[in-house]
């Protein structure tokens, strides 16, 4: 597990009781006694119009087939969770050194500008 791989995760599902598995872009490798990672969400519904907080992943990219995405999804950097580092069922793929400077980019001016 390290930043940049993409994972299926064990989330809460919405205001109702339960959990989901869902694919999340891990920001973080575990941190601590008790493994936490800090992970953004990956969406399959893309909306209309992205937020500047968003990035498209579309695996019919070349750039984007090492996501081993099924289909082209949102990645939602506004959408952020600390999880522990169990609640990851298996790993799916990674974004490449580009996406990567994309998405500390998009981080960094979603979170210090």
């Amino acid at each position: 597990m390290r930043p940049g791989d993409i994972c299926l995760a064990q989330l809460p599902f919405g205001d109702v009781p339960g959990m989901k598995l869902r694919p999340v872009l891990l920001l973080t490798g575990p941190i601590g006694a008790i493994p936490e990672v800090l992970v953004a969400y990956i969406s399959s519904v893309v909306p209309i119009q992205l937020l500047p907080s968003d990035l498209l992943l579309d695996p019919g990219k070349p750039e984007f087939r090492s996501t081993h995405l099924k289909t082209a999804s949102a990645l939602r950097l506004h959408k952020l969770a600390t999880i522990h580092a169990s609640s990851l069922a298996r790993y799916l793929g990674a974004i490449d050194m580009a996406a990567s400077a994309l998405v500390a980019t998009t981080l960094r001016a979603l979170l210090f500008e």
